[in-house]
Formats: C-alpha cells, structure tokens, sequence
C-alpha cells in the first residue's frame, strides 16, 4: 500500500507540472468544444455532450473525471454558443469549472473560420486530510511538504481562453489556449498554466461503406508536450473503430455507434479503453471512457409565398 501511495503522490505531482486543469480525454474527436471555445455551432446543429472517465482503474485516489457540455449555431448571433460543465477528481484534489464560448463564423473557401472567446469561473480545492485507501490520513502517513495545505482550502477564479477554429466537409483543424491569465492561487501554491492546443482530423472515403477518419491532439504547456494519434474506421457511417496513441503513455482502443434516428437527429455513443505503457501500468488496470452525443437541427419554417396573375384580377 505505501508503494502505490508513492506512486500516487508522485503521479499527481507529473499531473499538476504538466498543467492538468484541463482534463484528459480518449475521445477527444468527440468532444472538441472541450479544448476550442471556436468550435462551438461549427456542426450547425445543437449538440449535447457527456462523457465520463475512469482513469487508470483499481489505481486507489486515480482520476475520475465528468464533463457536460452544450453547443448550438445561432444564426441572429453569426456564429455559435457553447457552455460546458467539468468536474475532475485526483486523491486530495479536485477541479470544478464552468465556461460559456462564443465563436464567430466567417465563410472562407469552402469551409468556416470559427474566431472564439471563453469565460467562466474555475474552482481549485485540497483536502490536505486526504484520508488514503488504507485508511490513514496524509498527516498520519508523515507528509511534510509544506507545499500541501493542512486541512481543506479552496480557492474560486475567473478564467478565459479563445482559439481559431476551421472545418470543411471533410476537414478540420484548429488552434486554442486555455487558462489565458496564467493565474497563481497562492493559498493553494498553485498555478493554473496556460496550456496550448493543435487539433486537426480529416474524414477520407474508401467506398461508399467505409470512411478513414485519422485525428491529432497535441497539447502543451510549452514544455513537456503531449501528443494523441488517432485513426478510426467507419462502417456505413454507423458503426466505428480504431486506435490511438498516446505517446509516452498509453495505447487506446475505441469503438462506437453513430445512429440516425427517424427523426434526422444523430445519437453517438462511445467507449474507449487505455492500455498503461508508462511506469503506472504495474498498479494500473488501464483506463475506461464513456461518451453520449445527442445532436439535432431546428429547421426554419418554409415560408409560403403567394402570386396573383393579373389575367383573373378584376
């Protein structure tokens, strides 16, 4: 048990230097509002996001994390809103945030440049009396780093991030920062890292049944970097696999389900599976990921027009 605590300690330690406000996602290619505030309405539908992770299981204290998010194209606004709601949990730590995006659309080419803005408040808490799995608390276990606050604090801020964001039928890529300010909670001894963003895929048809979907998220904080390598295969653009690599740490395997209802709404639903290659996968069972997506359009009324022929006007 104080072998996995160590590994504990030290892994949340690599998560707070490598900037991990921002949580980790396998589905990223699902979710991308979660990283681009100019995503938002950029699918010119309302779509409705949930996704929840269970990362490295039986790994006592590992992250667990949850996410909502909504976004819609509003035509009268000339772009789209988005408003997304996470809470991630990490041992004695713990992050809550809640963000409205706006994205402004401008035709380029064939595609749409989406210009976006975030804001929202972000929630730090520790609870230095972390009780851990074997039942003692940190102080019992002798933990003197004065850089861990005796008792639970929390600290409340205002946060704001913008990207650039661009997508054609088949193409997409776009740029972002979170965490602007750059922010140091001092009653925390913490500091809320600018982190910066490249995601970009592509949707290339091998037939009229089968479509190659390859996608990269690079994320940094400048330094280090990380990197996620996907390809997915679909099926009659109804069923999907493929994998994933995350470079220094884990190798996913994704499967799904894109189904058309009756009504011309879409319903996605999601799982992904982390296989551990770094260190960690001695205590680590890997890691579980659900997604939910629910999108739909609101079409405008037709409007009925109405002509007079002047041969039967009186």
């Amino acid at each position: 048990m104080k072998r996995t605590l160590t590994v504990l300690a030290f892994s949340i330690t690599g998560v707070v230097v490598f900037a991990q406000q921002d949580p980790q996602f396998s589905q990223y290619m699902f979710n991308q509002l979660e990283y681009n505030p100019a995503y938002a309405g950029t699918s010119k539908a309302i779509c409705a996001t949930a996704l929840f992770r269970d990362q490295w299981v039986s790994f006592p204290g590992a992250p667990k994390t949850g996410l909502l998010s909504v976004d819609a194209y509003i035509p009268k606004i000339f772009g789209g809103l988005g408003l997304t709601v996470m809470n991630d949990q990490i041992g004695f730590q713990q992050t809550n945030y809640a963000k409205l995006a706006y994205s402004y659309h401008l035709p380029i080419g064939p595609g749409i440049l989406g210009i976006g803005l975030e804001g929202g408040i972000l929630q730090e808490s520790i609870n230095g009396n972390w009780i851990a799995p074997d039942g003692t608390t940190t102080a019992a276990n002798n933990i003197t780093d004065q850089s861990i606050p005796k008792g639970a604090v929390s600290k409340t801020i205002f946060d704001v991030g913008g990207g650039l964001y661009y997508t054609t039928e088949k193409l997409y890529a776009g740029i972002s920062s979170t965490h602007l300010p750059e922010q140091d909670i001092t009653n925390l001894n913490y500091t809320v890292a600018r982190t910066y963003y490249f995601l970009a895929g592509y949707d290339y048809s091998l037939s009229p049944s089968w479509d190659l979907k390859p996608s990269i998220l690079v994320k940094s904080v400048a330094s280090p970097t990380q990197m996620d390598v996907s390809m997915l295969a679909q099926w009659e653009r109804k069923f999907y696999f493929g994998v994933s690599y995350r470079i220094t740490d884990a190798v996913v395997a994704l499967v799904g389900l894109n189904y058309t209802l009756a009504n011309g709404s879409n319903l996605r639903i999601g799982y992904s599976y982390d296989v551990t290659t770094s260190a960690l996968n001695v205590q680590s069972k890997g890691t579980q990921e659900i997604l939910l997506k629910y999108c739909f359009k609101i079409e405008p009324p037709v409007k009925k027009q109405y002509h007079e022929n002047v041969r039967f006007m009186r």
